[in-house]
């Protein structure tokens, strides 16, 4: 018999413990790496961050001027595309002064709403922000959770909504479960749920329905 969402998360998380997702000092920066890792590597987006040093604030990256917003972050890829929805995404979050508080008071479909409207954020960018940045509950969809769906496998749909969904209908609407779960995916898959699968020493070896041991 096939494990459940709740359970897969359990045996995730006992396996691996709490990841501590996502890496940030401030919740600006969640929103900035959001944006830069469409396309690239997180690896690519720290080297990113950095070149920001001390000005990675809203206030800088609204009034800069966008040849050099876009030099700062060159190591990202897509430099000069990203530094246009970085431009777009800082106008909007500048309706609300840049305060996370005043977001939190309005409702997550409105705010979800509002941000898929932005220039250059698609619905797991939009998610992301929402749980990382915002402390949202909603759950962020990516490429490994999309494979684990399909591999384990668990009948959530063919697309964004529908996974979305049925992870959502499956657990308590909680920030922390969906920040970790989420979490938890990606670093399974990096180490184990990869396109060409490492069944061996993966948690999930004994429910998976996809046993493919490369060892």
């Amino acid at each position: 018999m096939k494990s459940s969402v709740p359970s897969i998360y359990h045996t995730l998380i006992a396996h691996y413990g709490d990841p501590h997702w996502w890496p940030a000092k401030t919740s600006y920066e969640v929103i900035v790496g959001a944006v830069l890792t469409q396309n690239t590597a997180w690896s690519n987006v720290e080297k990113a961050i950095v070149n920001f040093s001390d000005t990675l604030t809203p206030e800088f990256v609204a009034n800069v001027d966008i040849t050099k917003l876009a030099e700062i972050i060159r190591p990202a890829g897509f430099f000069n595309q990203k530094a246009t929805y970085l431009k777009a995404v800082t106008q909007w979050f500048a309706k609300y002064n840049f305060d996370v508080n005043i977001v939190q008071r309005e409702s997550l479909d409105n705010i979800r709403k509002e941000l898929l409207s932005v220039k250059g954020i698609g619905k797991e960018t939009a998610d992301s922000i929402l749980l990382y940045a915002f402390e949202f509950p909603t759950f962020v969809v990516d490429a490994y959770t999309m494979r684990l769906c399909e591999r384990y496998p668990l009948s959530a749909g063919k697309n964004y909504d529908a996974v979305k969904a049925y992870f959502e209908a499956n657990l308590p609407q909680s920030v922390e479960v969906y920040n970790n779960y989420h979490a938890l995916i990606v670093i399974n898959a990096k180490e184990h749920c990869r396109k060409k699968p490492k069944c061996d020493g993966c948690p999930l070896f004994d429910t998976c329905g996809r046993k493919i041991c490369t060892k």
